[in-house]
């Protein structure tokens, strides 16, 4: 049944081995992450505490926490999924973007210029942004520096998940009360949360530094450029999202949407020119398969002929807030009342 129905999924809707391996990827580093920091700190209060044994049952080698939360379906959140397939679509794009003839080769890249800069919030922004870049980039290998990898609610959830996990595997290979276990494991669950900033997450740093910039609309058509030819798409979604006054969540569903209809109209929004339109727009489509470049050409002169005022009018009910654009939309869905 299960390949069946994979068999009648839609070729747009099925993803593809690249993405299902880093996704996986991405998942067990969070998660053993997470894992080893109550773990370990669990262990040790444990210990302090007179508990050597239950401790011992604790670290003992056992099933991986993954497999048990994959068996149990609490995975399949769909606010986690959402995430973790926009982060990693993301990340497969950036990493496939054409690298020639947006600036001059011979130029320092757009972050590394902008740590010279002398205004010192420009600045501490861009370091910021090269910070969180080598986290990230580093997690996979050594998954005790991938700190702040989720927004906060979902990282909150998942470090319960883990925690009840760790609870029933150490139930698993030690029998009696469960009363110490379980307040070790809430104590470092709750250390581990007290510690937890969400704003070191590479996104939020990508988007102080769209604040610190605070780029005029004759510069804001290069910075996205340049952000796009260092292959740098979180920087490039910030960028947007600030110059849109929208949250970065929403600006990365808009540039992630392979069909474009939103990001053509937030570009000409922000007045930006046929040709700037047309570099971003070739970027996108060597890097993204889903995309077709020859579609976009077509397109390219009724998407330049589109005034400012009117793309801007047009995408005004983006600006709302995202729970009074849900309200409103879940409402129109309904249809009207008796």
């Amino acid at each position: 049944m299960t390949a069946t129905d994979d068999f009648f999924l839609p070729e747009d809707q099925r993803l593809g081995e690249q993405m299902r391996s880093s996704m996986a990827i991405v998942l067990r580093t969070l998660i053993d992450m997470i894992e080893a920091e109550i773990r370990d700190h669990a262990a040790r209060l444990l210990t302090a505490r007179g508990e050597a044994e239950t401790a011992q049952a604790l670290t003992a080698d056992a099933d991986p926490v993954l497999s048990r939360l994959m068996q149990s379906g609490l995975l399949r959140d769909p606010e986690l999924m959402a995430e973790l397939i926009a982060r990693v679509r993301a990340e497969l794009i950036g990493n496939a973007l054409p690298m020639d003839g947006v600036v001059d080769p011979e130029r320092p890249s757009l972050i590394n210029r902008f740590v010279q800069h002398p205004d010192r919030l420009v600045a501490s922004g861009a370091m910021a942004v090269l910070i969180a870049e080598s986290r990230r980039r580093a997690g996979a290998e050594r998954p005790q520096v991938a700190h702040a990898e989720l927004p906060a609610e979902l990282h909150h959830r998942m470090t319960w998940w883990v925690a009840a996990t760790l609870r029933e595997r150490a139930c698993r290979q030690h029998e009696g009360s469960t009363d110490a276990l379980d307040r070790a494991l809430a104590d470092a669950a709750t250390r581990s949360l007290a510690a937890y900033d969400e704003g070191e997450r590479l996104e939020a740093a990508a988007m102080r530094f769209a604040a610190a910039v605070a780029s005029s609309p004759a510069e804001l058509a290069g910075l996205l450029g340049e952000a796009l030819a260092d292959r740098r798409i979180v920087l490039f979604t910030a960028l947007l999202a600030y110059a849109l006054g929208v949250d970065y969540a929403l600006s990365r569903e808009i540039v992630l949407d392979p069909a474009g209809d939103r990001l053509w109209l937030a570009l000409r929004a922000l007045d930006l020119k046929r040709e700037d339109v047309a570099r971003i727009g070739y970027a996108l489509c060597e890097a993204d398969a889903r995309r077709d470049l020859e579609e976009f050409a077509d397109l390219l002169d009724p998407i330049a002929s589109i005034a400012p005022d009117e793309a801007r009018l047009a995408l005004a009910p983006l600006r709302l807030h995202p729970d009074y654009r849900a309200a409103v939309s879940a409402l129109s869905r309904s249809g009207r009342g008796a």
